[in-house]
């Protein structure tokens, strides 16, 4: 017994002066498992690689910016979304959810789908605009962050079925999806050309922060059986893709984004017209209280009937004595 206890010492030792040596501490998080609080050291492996490939991905994408491969640096972007939407998937089918990884995955987006985008742009159009070209940059990096930081505020509070403001990867799609397709049809980068980016880029920062509701996808069931049309309307989807990636996802960047604005218009209107119909159905029966006293108005009373009947019958026994 004595023996086991000086083992586990000497083990709690040696990890100690590991973690001394490599000036690293090893991760704690408190975790609930059954109502209790446990805390558990380490983190989890497979998610957190796949937020690490989409960071590397977006990372690259700045690289190929910069040296003016903007096919290549939206290809990057691609797969950092595809990563993206997949490190999250993947920790929930596997219960390896973390607030860990959370963080790190928020961290991830921001140089995925703020900073990426933000520089591409930059490199492609926006730099012949001067301070005003960075500025727009920089306001859709900091949209970015704080759509992020807003994110991870509200994860426990919200509706998953909707994102309220416009999804990173979706806003990194329009600005990056925009410079592709320019760039394959070689559309020449005059200033009007420059403005436009800009304010696409504007555009795309500012709807991250709206209060706007977005269409997430998150109750889409993955797991169970679905129609054999499914499959078939997959298919035709990565048809329709390879036709023209660059028109094609644009086009779809575009739809999307307008989404929201269209959604809260038209629930707008609902409200609106929830809030006249009362109003016209109160007037319309305050004109048929009207219509219906002036009525009984016009009519004569049944006293008035009563005396002109008798001051008539009077009348008529005055005449017969007078004969």
């Amino acid at each position: 017994m004595s023996d086991e206890k000086e083992s586990a010492s000497f083990d709690k030792n040696d990890a100690e002066n590991s973690e001394s040596i490599l000036l690293i501490d090893d991760h704690e998080e408190v975790v609930s498992e059954d109502g209790r609080k446990v805390r558990r050291r380490g983190i989890y492996l497979l998610p957190n690689l796949l937020t690490t490939g989409a960071m590397f991905a977006g990372f690259y994408a700045v690289i190929a910016g910069m040296q003016n491969d903007f096919s290549h640096a939206c290809v990057a972007i691609i797969v950092a979304m595809f990563l993206d939407g997949l490190d999250g998937r993947v920790a929930r089918l596997t219960n390896t959810q973390s607030a860990f990884g959370a963080e790190y995955d928020s961290l991830s987006d921001l140089i995925a789908f703020g900073m990426a985008p933000a520089l591409i742009c930059f490199s492609w159009a926006l730099s012949g605009l001067g301070k005003a070209g960075w500025t727009i940059c920089f306001i859709y990096v900091a949209c970015a962050a704080l759509r992020l930081a807003r994110f991870n505020v509200q994860s426990g509070t919200t509706d998953k079925r909707f994102f309220v403001g416009l999804a990173s990867p979706a806003a990194a799609g329009l600005v990056v999806f925009m410079v592709w397709a320019c760039f394959e049809y070689n559309v020449e980068v005059t200033r009007f050309v420059a403005m436009l980016a800009a304010l696409v880029t504007f555009i795309a920062g500012a709807l991250m922060v709206l209060n706007i509701r977005y269409y997430s996808f998150k109750d889409l069931d993955m797991k169970n059986r679905v129609p054999f049309i499914v499959m078939i309307l997959v298919v035709l989807v990565f048809v329709i893709v390879s036709w023209d990636p660059p028109i094609v996802l644009f086009s779809m960047a575009i739809i999307y984004a307008l989404s929201g604005p269209g959604m809260a218009i038209y629930s707008q209107r609902e409200k609106w017209l929830g809030k006249l119909q009362p109003a016209t159905v109160a007037s319309d029966d305050e004109s048929d209280v009207n219509d219906e006293s002036e009525i009984q108005k016009g009519m004569p009373g049944q006293e008035d009937v009563a005396s002109k009947s008798d001051s008539a019958a009077q009348s008529e026994s005055d005449s017969d004595v007078e004969k």
